[in-house]
């Protein structure tokens, strides 16, 4: 089967022109305001990783907090069970809190734009890093929990905020990639968090809270850098209709007039068919949207269920029962996670979207295949192990070359502007829903079933890898208006455009 393949284009003068797919460096070189716009922006997601990845391999010592707590409040020692539901509460309240935030993606973007937004929902990381630092003070497992839901309210609003104005402010040949960038960020923080959760740093029983505390340095430091970032042109233009300010915002992006004309032209022409707003209702009925609908669907809950989180969530404790440092095979995990998103970046505007997603579904599917192999013949041959944690780093290296990074910005490229909050909403739903429930529910589903709840997993893989085969368009290199313009006006969804072929072959 191969995966990647020569483009093959027909010239005008009939011949065959044989060149790879485009190189990013051959495109037009970035401007410092476009580059400063997206490291700006996420820096949000830096915070969401962080706060993935510091509760960790500090687990015992916060548990040992709660319990102390219980304590000195009823003279008793908190039962196991009971310790154990509190700590995985405390785990996926942050889970249901972006649940719910996601609810208030699109009033938001729609009625103070995109840059607006997450400046005005950065606040809810500043007061979630000050509860979560002064519970320890407080002697209150309560004040850390709420400050982990508050924390939620913001992951489910800038998770999808980020790859929304990411989307509008960057150039289409650059758009999958820069949009990358959002879960290299994200992965980046999980990494910087597993780190200073070691007990060798700050996960220590005096150090904790302000370990948790830290998110505060990226937050404020994005007060500093994105209110002097431009505003999405194409918000201004089509939502608001101000053109002069899109034309400014457009040209510092940019850094030239005949580049800004030419994409100023383009958003007119979407603007020409397309309401500036539509109502939820609208969006779930509307013709034209139920085939993006579907397919986000589909790839978000299979991107979830295929069991990642899981792993980023309880790998240490998954790891224990092989490995007496069990702390720093978790810390790998986050080495390939970083990895694997840089090597997404640099290969999704070479590969495209539909060949990395069917490549990670399909990879992942394996991989929770033969971890329920070696997990249920481990205890009779312990020297398999090893290839335990080989199989575990293989599902996240297959997980962000593809489904990890792709889930979270697809639905901006399938809709159209009216309906991109609104879809960038649903996915927030989809995707922080996944996440809580699993986050709930794999420590029971693991005793339950064992080794054979990766076979659930692995089924989920699947599914989505044959619906993504079967649905999925390209979208690498065409224009917002050209991908809307499919689902509008065909029945079926073509997976070819005028630049070669994109089928997985």
């Amino acid at each position: 089967m191969i995966l990647f393949q020569t483009t093959v284009n027909v010239s005008s003068s009939g011949g065959t022109d044989a060149s790879p797919l485009p190189q990013m460096a051959s495109q037009q070189r970035p401007t410092a305001t476009l580059l400063t716009s997206i490291l700006a922006v996420v820096l949000s997601s830096l915070q969401i990783g962080y706060h993935t990845g510091n509760v960790n391999a500090p687990a015992k010592i916060i548990e040992e907090f709660f319990n102390h707590t219980w304590r000195s409040r009823h003279n008793q020692t908190m039962a196991d069970h009971s310790l154990t539901l509190l700590w995985s509460l405390s785990v996926s309240i942050k889970d249901f809190g972006a649940l719910l935030g996601s609810l208030g993606v699109k009033y938001l973007a729609d009625s103070y734009g995109r840059r607006n937004s997450i400046l005005i929902v950065n606040f809810l990381s500043v007061a979630a890093a000050c509860f979560m630092f002064v519970s320890k003070a407080c002697q209150s497992f309560e004040v850390l929990i709420l400050g982990r839901l508050v924390f939620g309210l913001f992951c489910g609003l800038v998770m999808s905020l980020n790859p929304l104005y990411i989307q509008e402010v960057s150039p289409t040949k650059l758009r999958g990639a820069f949009a990358t960038l959002n879960q290299v960020s994200l992965a980046a923080g999980t990494l910087v968090g597993m780190v200073v959760g070691l007990e060798t740093v700050l996960g220590t029983e005096d150090h904790w809270a302000m370990m948790l505390s830290l998110s505060l340095i990226p937050a404020l430091t994005q007060y500093l850098l994105l209110p002097f970032c431009p505003e999405s042109p194409r918000y201004l233009l089509i939502n608001r209709g101000e053109e002069r300010r899109a034309e400014t915002a457009l040209l510092r992006l940019r850094g030239r007039e005949d580049e800004m004309l030419a994409e100023l032209q383009e958003m007119k022409e979407e603007a020409a068919h397309t309401t500036s707003s539509i109502t939820i209702q609208e969006f779930i009925r509307k013709r034209s949207y139920k085939q993006p609908i579907l397919i986000v669907l589909t790839v978000n809950l299979g991107s979830q269920l295929s069991g990642f989180n899981a792993i980023i969530n309880y790998s240490t404790r998954m790891f224990q029962a092989s490995f007496d440092e069990a702390k720093y095979l978790t810390l790998g995990v986050g080495v390939v996670n970083l990895t694997f998103t840089l090597v997404a970046f640099f290969l999704m505007e070479r590969a495209g979207r539909r060949k990395l997603l069917l490549t990670g579904f399909i990879f992942i599917a394996g991989c929770n295949l033969l971890m329920t192999v070696v997990d249920s013949v481990l205890p009779l041959l312990p020297q398999l192990r090893s290839l335990q944690v080989l199989l575990v780093f293989c599902a996240v290296s297959a997980y962000e070359l593809g489904p990890g990074p792709i889930s979270w910005f697809i639905a901006a490229e399938l809709f159209d502007q009216p309906g991109r909050p609104a879809a960038m909403a649903f996915t927030s739903l989809l995707n922080w829903g996944g996440k809580f429930v699993l986050a709930l529910l794999f420590p029971p589903l693991l005793k339950l079933c064992g080794a054979y709840v990766f076979l659930l997993f692995s089924v989920a893989a699947l599914l989505a890898f044959t619906f993504t085969w079967s649905r999925l368009p390209e979208t690498k290199g065409r224009t917002f208006d050209q991908i809307a313009e499919e689902f509008r006006g065909a029945e079926s969804i073509s997976l070819l455009n005028s630049t070669g072929f994109h089928t997985f072959t």
